[in-house]
């Protein structure tokens, strides 16, 4: 517990750095803005239907780029639905890997909307033992419960961790399996672009490292704050 505590400053660091690459990546690349004749959205709906996922809607959101298997819908969000940029295209090609690989029945993509949403309610259930400890603690006059209830927590909270880890080789094969594959084969980049469209491939996957890094971190906190 020390060590997790003394270590929450460079935990910090490390799990900033990564998002702030990602960001720097994707606005790079978003000059020029009318790089590409059609936008994001129109450069998805092209590989959707080439590939006969006729029936995947695409949408416009602002709770950041992502697939959504249970209803099917790629969402973008309007810089990257309604952009000509590199970074608008590539980004669309790298959601439509994502409905690709539920086309295709691909576990690992169902084992991460499973576990999205049972680390959501282990978020919740999490706080509310952390939160409780001092109460139970009070209540029983023994150490045991709030032990009890600070292990629960912890391992409801690290939840958010283990699957931003498990996302990481779902968004590489997105990327690099699905999504760069297509865009070379139907020449959908020009020449020069295709070194660059890795990078932000790389960017996007490495958002989920940053996340992942960022719950530790959370965790840290809430040990400081017990300590108190």
């Amino acid at each position: 517990m020390r060590l997790l505590i003394l270590l929450a400053p460079l935990l910090l660091l490390v799990a900033w750095a990564p998002g702030l690459w990602v960001r720097h990546i994707m606005r790079k690349y978003h000059q020029p803005p009318d790089r590409y004749a059609g936008n994001g959205a129109e450069l998805a709906r092209d590989i959707l239907d080439r590939h006969g996922l006729h029936k995947v809607r695409i949408e416009t959101t602002k709770d950041g780029d992502h697939f959504d298997p249970e209803s099917c819908t790629i969402r973008l969000s309007p810089e990257n639905h309604d952009g000509h940029s590199l970074t608008a295209v590539t980004v669309a090609a790298h959601e439509v890997g994502h409905a690709l690989q539920h086309a295709e029945g691909y576990a690992p993509l169902r084992m991460r909307s499973y576990l999205v949403c049972v680390a959501g309610y282990g978020q919740q259930i999490g706080a509310w033992l952390l939160v409780a400890i001092p109460f139970v603690t009070i209540i029983a006059r023994h150490p045991a419960p709030a032990i009890l209830f600070l292990l629960a927590g912890v391992l409801s909270m690290g939840l958010a961790a283990l699957v931003h880890f498990i996302t990481l080789p779902t968004e590489f094969d997105a990327s690099f399996r699905r999504a760069m594959p297509i865009l070379r084969d139907g020449k959908y980049l020009h020449p020069p672009d295709y070194p660059h469209a890795e990078r932000i491939l790389k960017a996007a996957a490495y958002t989920y490292l940053s996340q992942s890094l960022l719950s530790l971190l959370n965790i840290a906190r809430w040990f400081r704050y017990l300590r108190r």
